[in-house]
């Protein structure tokens, strides 16, 4: 049952309903694997949940793309491309001071000639018409708030969330039960850190064999710029100011067409340091002098955030399990290096859709795709990120001699737990050397207004704090509550009234980036699905 109800309304029977397939999410891995499954077995019924309103709601990448995936599943797309994108026409990598820069060679995962600068949304509204000519049925705005199990325990499919409960747990008049949606396979595509993904691989042990998932957070805006300002095609990556050598991160820059560019920051969730704020950093790096002089009478069209999965190669999870699979980065397969994921979230929906056609059971599928060139191409680059770990130079020095020896090195370096890097507070104040400002948006509050982002006020709670009191009995004094600034959306805020302190949930704010419930320090907070529908609608991100 979705967490909220009341018992009145759980001890109501569900409507279910029954396929041969279910898909959780309408992304670039749960789309091609829909899709695939379609043209391997017209005879199959599939279906794809999808939490956000509209297909590619709450869908937010870079994006540059192989296209190689999508010449396999679409024949002749470049005739009828998607709505934004632009050939890939030139590349630049930069490392920035804070009044300067310095030219460097692209590094060769970096080359993007071939390659397409896209809207990752705008391309999966483009890919649902597709799979519904196909024969798929998709359920927007329906969310799948648990997984539903069968007599062994196996997985039997979702649970689609109750819509119109109230605050407390209670159905409104607008009360509609969710129904369950059942299959021999349930494929889960949710993206980074889906709740439903977390719970599967609690219950099934999949990450006993590898090391913990590592993550970053990654911001991006879309602006309109004055006429003639935007190179359409040039790509432009940077490391350097205003992180400091010891934060893993850097800047994007996609020119798009129509005066439009993308820009966006990334910052790894394993920095130290409990007061840095990622969304400060992204809006310092836009005062760049390179930057402020190209945003300069600007305007934002559109904003948000979503966290990114870092672990590569050493924190892949076991991704089959008695009845479901796991595809695109609800298994990890980013391949950070190359600052790309869709090809790989691609192929593997496509490989999870081979398998299932074939086989018609889960089993095997885990070895399947570690012997393919998927998980090969995550290998011979699993060193890169990890080395960063003890800062920018030593990083730098351990993917040149990776991308040397293309991965053939025998040693492999390990990742940990993100959350477990914060360092307690000790009257030590870093200085990152910002400066002031003036580009919008002006704080966190403001971005969330480009974001879109929607909840009815009087519905559950979706982020839960599991042991309240440990928040200023533990750590307020240690870390000084983290939530309050690692959250780009201003959804966590320490308030004092009458009953004395207590962390206020704000969470109408949300764009469900899902970083609150990777880097809390103690690992209280969980982000659960709120009501179908709800959440940003982002455009063009």
């Amino acid at each position: 049952m979705s967490e909220g109800q009341s018992s009145a309304v759980e001890s109501q029977p569900r409507e279910v309903m029954e396929y041969d397939v279910i898909v959780v999410g309408a992304g670039p891995a749960g789309l091609s694997c829909a899709m695939r499954l379609k043209q391997l077995d017209e005879s199959l019924n599939v279906c794809v949940i999808e939490k956000a309103a509209e297909i590619g709601g709450h869908i937010l990448s870079g994006a540059v793309i192989e296209p190689e995936p999508l010449d396999a599943l679409v024949e002749g797309w470049r005739d009828d491309p998607p709505p934004i994108c632009v050939a890939a026409a030139s590349d630049e990598f930069r490392m920035l001071s804070k009044s300067g820069s310095r030219k460097l060679p692209t590094p060769p995962q970096q080359n993007n000639h071939g390659n397409f600068i896209v809207s990752l949304g705008a391309m999966c509204a483009w890919l649902a018409p597709k799979a519904e000519a196909l024969g798929v049925d998709l359920f927007p705005g329906f969310a799948a708030a648990d997984l539903s199990y069968d007599d062994e325990d196996a997985v039997r499919g979702v649970i689609i969330g109750d819509m119109g409960v109230d605050r407390a747990g209670e159905p409104k008049d607008s009360y509609v039960q969710g129904i369950e949606i059942r299959a021999p396979i349930t494929v889960l595509g949710e993206g980074c850190r889906g709740h439903l993904t977390k719970r599967a691989v609690r219950k099934y042990g999949l990450d006993a064999e590898c090391d913990p998932q590592t993550y970053g957070i990654g911001m991006k805006e879309l602006w309109k710029l004055p006429e003639g300002r935007v190179r359409p095609g040039h790509i432009q990556h940077t490391i350097g100011w205003p992180l400091p050598p010891e934060i893993y991160g850097g800047s994007f820059v996609y020119h798009l067409d129509k005066d439009r560019l993308a820009i966006g920051f990334v910052c790894a969730l394993d920095y130290e340091d409990p007061d840095f704020t990622p969304f400060e950093a992204f809006q310092q790096f836009k005062h760049h002098p390179s930057m402020r002089e190209l945003l300069d009478g600007g305007e934002i069209l559109s904003a948000g955030a979503r966290a990114l999965v870092e672990g590569g190669y050493q924190s892949l999870p076991r991704v089959e399990m008695p009845g479901a699979l796991l595809i695109g980065d609800s298994a990890g397969l980013l391949n950070v290096p190359k600052i790309k994921g869709t090809h790989q979230a691609m192929k593997s929906g496509m490989l999870a859709a081979e398998h299932i056609a074939e086989q018609r059971t889960t089993t095997g599928f885990d070895e399947r795709l570690r012997e393919s060139d998927i998980v090969a191409e995550l290998r011979k680059v699993r060193n890169i990120r990890p080395g960063f770990h003890k800062g920018m130079w030593r990083g730098l020095l351990t993917a040149a001699v990776e991308t040397v020896t293309a991965g053939k090195l025998p040693r492999t370096l390990s990742n940990h737990a993100d959350h477990a890097q914060f360092r307690k507070r000790n009257g030590e104040v870093f200085d990152y050397e910002f400066v002031e400002r003036e580009l919008p948006p002006r704080d966190r509050l403001a971005s969330v207004y480009f974001a879109s982002t929607e909840h009815d006020e009087d519905q559950p709670v979706h982020l839960k704090i599991l042991d309240p009191d440990v928040c200023f009995e533990k750590c307020e004094e240690e870390y000084g509550n983290p939530c309050t600034r690692f959250c780009p959306a201003n959804v966590y805020e320490v308030v004092e009234d009458e009953g004395g302190k207590r962390v206020q949930i704000n969470a109408a704010n949300c764009v469900h980036c899902k970083t609150c419930d990777i880097a809390d320090p103690y690992q209280v907070i969980e982000w659960v699905t709120p009501e179908g529908g709800s959440g940003p609608n982002y455009t063009n991100l």
